[in-house]
């Protein structure tokens, strides 16, 4: 089996929909998709997803199913050093994070008084309780740390999503701590990050990614992929996202 995850494109978040950036960029993604043989696409409910899923799903003459879970992860957290302020728990200051060493454990991140107060395990067990239901649904049972193939394919399921939620589903499938995810990785606006079955063991199967980020359908159309999700590079570029 085969999963592609999908950020949404270049957003405006004031209205919850695209950009003309993110527009142009949802249709080169199209131009991709649509060449691929999909079994089921799903959908964040949120407009910028939608939007971007829209282009593809027009050309294919499909629609998606679309599942709450895939919204962006809605954890609010208050941080240690900004005590009056609600915040994501994907944007901390490396220096900030790092410092716990729980974060890097894949048991124990959601295990700080931090996420404990944000409610952070059971909204990620949620996420993996429902994205495990959809493997099922396509022959994969997850049995701990592995899946089992009870109906072994080579099908394609798309998800059209956010960033942050996009951790949280690869943490679960690869067994590894969102947070290193969160603050390691960065998913450009229309990326597509890919993962197939590994069933060296007839019947145990595991998720590998191919690819995480992937923004080669943006060059093909000759754009660079949009900023956003990034921060500075150097801290001397004033135009950058700082804090």
């Amino acid at each position: 089996m085969r999963l592609l995850i999908v950020r949404h494109g270049d957003p405006d978040y004031s209205i919850d929909s695209l950009t003309p950036t993110g527009w142009k960029e949802a249709d080169l993604l199209a131009d991709r998709l649509c060449k691929l043989e999909v079994e089921d696409f799903y959908v964040s409910p949120l407009g910028r997803a939608r939007d971007t899923a829209k282009a593809t799903l027009e050309r294919m003459g499909r629609q998606a199913e679309v599942c709450p879970w895939l919204r962006e992860f809605d954890a609010p957290i208050i941080k240690p050093n900004l005590p009056d302020v609600p915040s994501c728990t994907w944007d901390w200051l490396p220096a900030d994070w790092t410092a716990e060493p729980r974060y890097f454990d894949r048991h124990l991140w959601n295990q700080t008084d931090t996420m404990k107060n944000g409610h952070v395990a059971e909204k990620a067990a949620v996420v993996a309780q429902q994205l495990d239901a959809v493997l099922a649904r396509h022959g994969y049972e997850r049995d701990g740390e592995l899946y089992r193939a009870v109906r072994a394919n080579d099908r394609t399921l798309v998800f059209f999503c956010h960033f942050g939620v996009e951790c949280v589903m690869l943490g679960h499938l690869l067994n590894v701590s969102p947070m290193v995810l969160w603050h390691g990785l960065c998913a450009a606006p229309t990326s597509v990050s890919t993962l197939y079955t590994e069933e060296r063991r007839k019947g145990i199967a595991y998720f590998r990614m191919s690819s995480f980020g992937d923004t080669s359908h943006l060059y093909a159309g000759g754009r660079e992929p949009s900023f956003a999700a990034r921060f500075c590079e150097t801290y001397d570029n004033p135009d950058q996202r700082h804090d």
